[in-house]
């Protein structure tokens, strides 16, 4: 009943908004209450979103970047278009460089990138039209006049859910990660979740077994083979999995409720999706691609370099409005969240652990 009325709300409050670029303001969350197209009038288009694999709408990354690219035009009156490159999850560079080239020949003045798949396009089409800010999510320092990169500290946010998992009573948990263990988010995701685990497991003086993956993750998408290999992970006793990647998730909703256990979600509060998630690691995708779109247009020039967030901008972390946790309560969180916060606490960053079995974790014991 309650997601029924949720639904009914979401619902009349689309028909409140008008279809784009009013004056209407978004409401908290509510990203649903946005329309996803805007019809322009002459064709352009100022504020522009490209994926990188996948669908927009895939309750993670990409959703989330667009939600913060549609709440930011929609409040400022920008138009905006998204772009999907052909060929989905099997998009190539030369898939992205055409949309990327669609969406400035249509006048963006801002074209929003998110994924670090996007690296090779930008450096084609970005120096092709100089007067475009390029924002790359997940991005660093490209050394291009007209690209900023929007990186996050997403092993602190791997560790606040990896340490809930531990403190909650969980101590057999799943790691599955997106790119095959070459994606840094991802990689640092896993390798926080890890130390989160290890620290709460040294805190409470138990072992906690980990069952740690990059199969089947390569696309970020949901497949049957990933989730057969999850179902498999919940029969052979794993107690909560953590899924990092995407659709990925998908595979990991079907699998953590078939066993009638956890899952922890990513990027985003992903407990809207399934009663099985606990908890998720989370970046402020929406809210940083907003700061950073108004940092643009109200500062008059390109911007540049690399913009680094964590948990000191409060920009990661684990959800506390959704909080279903019974043996580790909010108050215990905020009080991890500020040792991390002021530096008291550091976890490592290391974007190059795609194996955290070989850093010496002493309370974490993993297995195949």
């Amino acid at each position: 009943m309650k997601k029924f009325l949720t639904l009914l709300l979401i619902l009349a409050m689309v028909f409140a908004f008008a279809a784009c670029g009013g004056d209407n303001e978004p409401t908290g969350t509510d990203y649903d209450a946005i329309p996803d197209d805007c019809e322009s009038a002459d064709g352009t288009y100022q504020i522009a979103m490209v994926t990188d694999v996948g669908q927009l709408k895939d309750g993670s990354f990409n959703q989330f970047t667009w939600n913060g690219c549609k709440a930011y035009a929609n409040e400022n009156g920008k138009t905006y278009k998204y772009y999907q490159p052909a060929n989905a999850d099997k998009a190539t560079d030369e898939d992205r460089i055409k949309a990327m080239t669609d969406a400035c020949e249509a006048g963006a003045e801002v074209l929003v990138t998110p994924g670090f798949l996007q690296e090779t396009a930008l450096k084609a089409v970005a120096p092709k039209y100089p007067e475009v800010q390029f924002v790359f999510i997940d991005g660093w320092d490209m050394g291009i006049d007209n690209v900023v990169g929007v990186s996050y500290q997403e092993e602190q946010a791997g560790y606040f859910a990896g340490y809930a998992a531990v403190m909650e009573g969980y101590t057999k948990l799943g790691f599955s990660g997106g790119g095959g263990g070459n994606n840094p988010a991802c990689i640092k995701y896993g390798y926080g979740f890890a130390q989160g685990a290890n620290a709460a497991a040294a805190e409470k003086d138990v072992e906690v077994e980990m069952r740690y993956s990059w199969e089947h993750g390569s696309t970020f998408s949901a497949s049957p083979e990933l989730t057969a290999m999850l179902k498999g992970w919940y029969e052979a006793g794993t107690e909560a999995v953590f899924v990092c990647g995407g659709t990925m998730f998908n595979s990991g909703k079907e699998a953590a409720e078939a066993a009638e256990t956890a899952l922890i979600g990513v990027d985003v509060d992903q407990s809207v999706f399934s009663e099985a998630v606990i908890t998720s690691a989370m970046k402020d995708l929406a809210g940083s691609v907003v700061q950073t779109l108004d940092k643009f247009y109200k500062g008059g020039a390109l911007l540049n370099g690399q913009t680094v967030l964590g948990a000191a901008d409060d920009a990661v972390g684990i959800p506390t409005g959704s909080w279903s946790l019974e043996n580790w309560t909010v108050e215990d969180y905020n009080a991890l969240y500020e040792k991390v916060k002021s530096g008291e606490i550091t976890v490592d960053n290391d974007s190059s652990v795609a194996d955290p079995s070989a850093k010496g974790l002493s309370n974490i014991k993993f297995v195949k």
